[in-house]
């Protein structure tokens, strides 16, 4: 009985979970076909990318061993894909030392995941969009702090302790709130005043959470202001130049660091495996994440167009959305496989968690027409459970 050869690219959540799911539908027993499982990706370990924030203020690991992940039963490739061959169903890539390797797929599954947006190269400050980014930012303004214990110039220490978040997503709320508690607790450390900490939040849009209600928007804004985080709603900082924010009505902001956080954008590299993609740079799949124009090939995550027919509203970039895809996928799999008809995608329901800080969090669902609000220490636990879940941390 042949092999079947099913390949995950990508270790991100869509990608872990994909793997996890599919091994499960795809068991190898007696009278089942073998199955040889592959997961491609570029590093040794599965990113945290939801906690990329944590770095930036504390020492918390983010990073989990992808041989932990998957001791047994899936063979760990460190490389980058470089192209894929539909047709033929062929992949190539480059291994961690530099060589060019083919390998040939029965199941292919595309979960590329996202990489957050970078600002212009002349806009200055630090993107919050690599670990290196985040590990940056906590040793600038862990330096800000420390020359503002000895600065004599009021205006100069003003400066240094004052820090701009750009882009109040849910990635600039989260950064925002553990900026205001991790900074305000190091310069009580070093003797410094830390109601002094002026912590602002910039928002393009006029309220937070436009996904939301507008309730659940003011209660998150007025726990940013109980934290010492000010929002700052219908503006957008423009530049950071030599400590100095530029805003869009001509006025000016000294800094100490500005942060930008600026959301998700779907992988590019997609578009240089000449997969079908949307104007915006998303994988073209059909209702059962089956990429258009191609045979055993699927995708999900952050870098597939997934929309529900029903609605015709598409899934967000979030991680709690790439684990019912990724059940739903294996099912579609096995069907496949086996000729039978497949499950379609069906939208996750409307709920959120943000984290506001060390053991302060708010999650909102939406049922039959019901908003419910979760706030505090619960909202948090529910928040740390989500991450944990969607790095199948138990």
């Amino acid at each position: 009985m042949k092999t079947l050869t099913c390949i995950v690219i990508g270790a991100g959540y869509a990608g872990i979970h994909a793997m996890k799911e599919i091994r499960k539908s795809l068991k190898n027993g007696e009278g089942s076909q073998p199955v040889r499982f592959i997961l491609i990706e570029k590093n040794t370990y599965h990113f945290r990318k939801v906690l990329l924030f944590k770095p930036a203020v504390t020492d918390e690991e983010v990073r989990i061993p992808l041989a932990q992940l998957f001791p047994e039963g899936v063979e760990l490739l460190q490389a980058t894909v470089t192209s894929i061959a539909t047709i033929e169903k062929k992949l190539q890539m480059l291994d961690a030392t530099g060589n060019e390797q083919t390998i040939s797929y029965d199941i292919l599954v595309v979960a590329a995941g996202s990489v957050v947006r970078r600002p212009e190269a002349s806009s200055g400050g630090l993107p919050l969009a690599t670990l290196d980014d985040a590990q940056k930012i906590r040793e600038v303004w862990r330096a800000n702090l420390q020359l503002a214990a000895t600065e004599a110039n009021s205006l100069e220490r003003k400066r240094l302790m004052t820090i701009a978040v750009a882009g109040a997503g849910i990635s600039g709320i989260e950064t925002a709130a553990e900026l205001a508690y991790y900074v305000r607790e190091e310069a009580r450390q070093l003797g410094l005043e830390p109601n002094a900490i002026d912590i602002r939040l910039y928002n393009a849009h006029d309220r937070l959470f436009i996904n939301g209600p507008e309730k659940v928007s003011m209660k998150l804004e007025q726990f940013l202001t109980d934290s010492g985080v000010k929002v700052v709603n219908g503006s957008r900082v423009l530049q950071e130049t030599d400590g100095c924010l530029r805003l869009p009505d001509g006025g000016e902001l000294p800094v100490g660091l500005c942060v930008w956080t600026l959301g998700l954008m779907p992988n590019p590299i997609l578009e240089q495996w000449g997969l079908p993609v949307t104007a915006d740079g998303f994988v073209q799949i059909d209702t059962s994440y089956r990429v258009k124009g191609a045979t055993g090939l699927y995708s999900i995550g952050d870098c597939a167009k997934v929309v529900d027919p029903r609605t015709g509203r598409s899934d967000g970039m979030t991680c709690k959305e790439a684990i019912p895809q990724a059940s739903r996928l294996a099912k579609v799999i096995t069907a496949d496989l086996n000729g039978q008809p497949a499950p379609v995608h069906t939208g996750y329901m409307d709920t959120f968690s943000i984290g506001l800080g060390p053991e302060k969090g708010l999650t909102w669902v939406r049922k039959w027409g019901i908003d419910l609000m979760l706030t505090g220490k619960l909202g948090y636990r529910i928040k740390r459970f989500t991450w944990d879940l969607a790095s199948t941390i138990k």
